[in-house]
This record gives C-alpha cells, structure tokens and sequence, in this order.
C-alpha cells in the first residue's frame, strides 16, 4: 500500500465572491431562501446564427491539432524515466529525506508492462474525505466530485505536465483550430455510448453546453470558463464547431466541461432546472447514466461510492476499441477524519489516501507505519484562501480586505500548522510554472500595525471602548464580529482559529464555523457567508 501525500500551496488571498462563485449573492450569511425574482432575467447566452459548415471551411484557416492516447503519452514518459530501485526495494525504505523519496517515486505508480502483469479483477479501494454533492457531473464544484466524473465522465481534451492541449483519441477522431483562435473544429468517434446503450453525440455536447448557460440552472463553478464560448453548433452527429468569444491561445482550457446525456435531462429541464429536485432528478441522481471507462454500480451516502469498469466502453461489436481500465472497480471510502483514515490505511480497508502535514510528520515515522504502508510526496499545484464576502458591511472595503491579510500570521500557519511542507502561495500558478507572472508578487505577511491602520482609514474603530472595533451605519452601530465557514477537517479548523486568535489582537472578533462539505458547497454559491476558507 502507498500513498502520496500532497503538499499544497496555500493561496491566502483577497476574493470578490463574484468571482469566486459566478454571481452575486445575498448580502447576509443567512440569506432569505426565497427572493423576490428580477423582472428582467438574465441572459447569459445570446442568439447565434451559425453559418453552414461549408461556408465557415471556406472562410476559416484550420491548423491540425494533435490527438493523442493518454495513456500511451504515459508509457511514453515512464519508459525515459527508469526507477532507481525496485517495487520491492522501494516498499522496503523509510522516507526520511528527498533522496529516499525520490527513489520511492520512481518506483511505484507505473504502469504495468504487459497485461499479463495486471489482475483485471482488482478492485482499488481509494478514500475521500467527503461525502458527494451530486452525481451529475455539471453540478461539481468540490475535489471529490471532479475526481468521480474523471472516472464515470468522458472529455475531448486533456492536457501533458507542460500544460500542452490535446485531443483525447478515446473520444476523439480529429480536432482541428482556426489560425485566428476563434473557432475549433472537432470530429467525434462513432463508437461512444452512454451507459443505458444510447449514442453519445455532438447533440449532447450542446445540450450541455446550453444547460450550463441556462441561468435557472445553479452550476456557477462549471459556467466559469464555459461562459468564454460564443456558441456550440453541432452539424451532424459527431462534427462540432466551437465558436470563441475573443481570440486566445487559451480557449481550449474552457472546452473541457462535462458532459450530460440529452435523453435523460433533456425532458425535465424545463419543469425543474435544478436537476435535482424533482423525483426524475432524484432516479438519475441514484442511478446516473455515465459516459466514461466506470459507472457507479453502488452508492451509500456517508460510507462510500463503488464504480464499477463499464465494458461497453472499451468493446463495441465484440471488438475491443478502447483501453481496457485496469481496476474492475474502483471503491472510494468516504472518511472524513484523517485520523480514522490512516487507521483504516494501517488496517487494510483502504488502499491509498492523502496524508496532511501532521500526520506525515507525526504519525507515519514508526515501525507500526511502514509493517504495511510506505509513503512519498511530490508537488502538487492546489491553492486554499479565505474568501471576504464583498457584499457584506464587514468586507466591502478593499482596505478591511487588505486588514485580514496583514493581521494574519502566515509564517505560523507555514512553520507550525503545515509542520514547512507546505509553500506560500500570492496566484494559482507555482512559481516555477511557464505561465506564471514574472515577477511574482510577495506574499503577505503580518502586520499588525499596518492591519489596524487599514481598518481604521476604513472607519471601524473603537468607538465605546469595548474593545471591539465598530462602524455606523444608517445611524446604527456595528460590531466588527463576523463569522467564517469552513469544513471539519482538523487543518482548516486550526488555520480559521488562528486568524480568530490574530484578529482579536486588533479588536475583530471572528467565529470560526465547521460545515459539513456540501452544506458549505450549497452556502458558498448562494453567498450565505460572511467569510470561508476552503
């Protein structure tokens, strides 16, 4: 059993939550459930007139793009990178320094040589820490429910460890982009089927497309890159045109959404958008109809997810088309307290899990540990922040949002909580990726006097001498007292008690709030907060 921990960086920044979830929100943490509706809806989408394929070949430059094999692009890389010790050698090392590390690396997480290296009945038993929102691939917003669609989902593109874009041969015949970067071409095998039998198609791509631009359908974290696209036109069954808005070497990074079958949601979007409320919904939510190499065969909620490798995938006709996924299932155990998955690591009920800094450091050096589990890291490009709700009173104010960054103790957070695994983060690209900005900017670092500066300049002072900060407004006074939402997991507790402890230093009190995972996910794209970290 192995494991590779992750060591994420730590975006601790200053978000409009507009653009962190999509839209405007209510103004209060616990918001009305009911608002009185615009007169005017929004339009997220606008007519198209698409020209006829003909005339836009006719007018249009197109550039081949590649179309590759993932898996093959793997092999490809593994086989110039040959480990420095073998399976065997490596499950017996003590990862004590990076040199052992990456000797551990090297050695495990490649793929078989042949198939006769490969048991086709294994079943790979992974944790998760939390509970889906949804099943419906569209509805993600969180880790886990992005980590189940890559398995039961099926996409057109993917990208290599240089950020380089491809087309994905299991899905894809050709693709095919503009010179000018306003439009991609692309042409689908024939060979695609949903689970339930029925062809997958370009009709599907644009339904999808156009439910995710639907603005009574609550999918703000999907939209978000999606709503780059000018429109989709499919002309037949598998030919697709992706019409930009501007031209950007980048678009292709927002062509990549999941995709829903138009059979299934297609007959009750109308009556109920949320696809999920509706006892349809609800069928389809339990037994979802999936595009990709898995189903989910079994789901308890709070327990675990078992998908199960869907051989009308890989073999149409009694021909095999496609790579036969090794795993025959794949179980995710949903475990929320890290403490209780590492027993469950040691005890053989999971296979493979994610160590956060405190139990790398202190629970997996002994002995008892590496009896039947060994460890390795390597650097992953995740970011956390806490997020200021603009349209409260509290964080309307650029300077108050500046005030929070200044007043936290980031080198704490780093040293002591993350135990130095983790690296400060001022964006959401390592400073050693391409597309990084150069320069990057410096990360914050506490301040306290500059903090109370910031705050005072904003208005919010002491006026009664109570020791909290206050500001009046509309001839009443308000407290400097706010809450921040965050989930149960025992490092996000104590990064939020920390900057609890740092703002009571300059007169702000803060309550920290745990929420359940999908509870927080449902308060974050409704603004029903005041303040999260996550």
């Amino acid at each position: 059993m192995h494991q590779y921990p992750r060591f994420n960086l730590f975006f601790l920044s200053l978000f409009l939550m507009f653009a962190l979830t999509g839209c405007p929100g209510p103004a209060t943490e616990e918001a009305e459930d009911t608002e009185k509706e615009s007169e005017t809806k929004e339009v997220l989408l606008e007519p198209f007139d698409a020209p006829k394929l003909a005339d836009l070949d006719a007018q249009v430059e197109w550039e081949e793009q590649p179309v590759l094999d993932s898996l093959e692009l793997l092999r490809e890389r593994q086989s110039q990178e040959k480990p420095l010790v073998s399976v065997d050698e490596a499950l017996k090392l003590k990862n004590t320094n990076q040199e052992i590390n990456e000797k551990i690396l090297s050695a495990l997480g490649r793929l078989p040589k042949n198939d006769e290296e490969v048991d086709w009945g294994a079943t790979i038993n992974r944790h998760v820490g939390a509970d889906l929102k949804s099943t419906n691939p569209i509805m993600g917003s969180s880790a886990v429910e992005f980590e189940v669609s890559s398995l039961t989902g099926f996409g057109l593109f993917s990208f290599d460890w240089n950020f380089k874009p491809f087309a994905v041969s299991d899905t894809v015949v050709s693709w095919q982009s503009s010179k000018d970067k306003l439009y991609d071409k692309v042409v689908l095998r024939d060979d695609l089927t949903w689970s339930d039998g029925t062809p997958i198609t370009a009709h599907d791509i644009v339904f999808t497309f156009k439910t995710i631009m639907n603005p009574d359908v609550p999918v703000p974290a999907v939209r978000s890159g999606t709503d780059q696209i000018r429109w989709i036109e499919a002309y037949d069954d598998q030919t697709l045109v992706f019409f930009h808005k501007e031209s950007l070497p980048t678009n292709v990074w927002n062509l990549n959404f999941p995709i829903i079958p138009k059979h299934i949601y297609e007959k009750e979007l109308e009556s109920d958008p949320t696809l999920q409320d509706s006892p349809y919904h609800v069928k389809f939510e339990n037994a979802p109809v999936t595009g990709g190499p898995y189903e989910i065969e079994k789901r308890e909620r709070g327990q675990e997810i078992l998908l199960k490798r869907r051989e009308s995938w890989y073999m149409q006709d009694g021909k095999q088309v496609r790579t036969k996924p090794y795993f025959e299932r794949v179980r995710l155990r949903i475990i929320e307290d890290p403490n209780t998955a590492l027993l469950a690591l040691k005890n053989g009920k999971i296979d493979e899990m994610a160590l956060n800094p405190e139990l790398w450091k202190t629970q997996t050096e002994d002995d008892d540990f590496y009896k039947t589990c060994t460890k390795a890291n390597g650097l992953e490009w995740v970011y956390f922040y806490f997020g200021w709700n603009c349209e409260t009173l509290f964080f309307k104010d650029k300077e108050v949002r500046q005030a929070m960054s200044y007043a936290f103790n980031h080198k704490e957070m780093l040293d002591e909580l993350c135990y130095g695994l983790y690296q400060p983060c001022t964006g959401i690209y390592h400073e050693t990726a391409w597309m990084a900005p150069k320069p990057m900017s410096k990360p914050y670092t506490q301040n306290l006097a500059k903090a109370e500066k910031l705050l005072d300049d904003a208005g919010w002072i002491d006026h009664d001498g109570d020791g909290i900060r206050d500001k009046e407004f509309d001839g009443k006074v308000i407290p400097f007292r706010f809450s921040i939402m965050t989930s149960s997991q025992p490092l996000s507790l104590s990064i939020c008690t920390l900057l609890k402890e740092n703002l009571a230093q300059i007169g702000v009190i803060c309550e920290v709030k745990p929420t359940e995972f999908t509870v927080m996910q449902e308060k974050a794209r409704n603004h029903q907060f005041q303040a999260m970290f996550g």
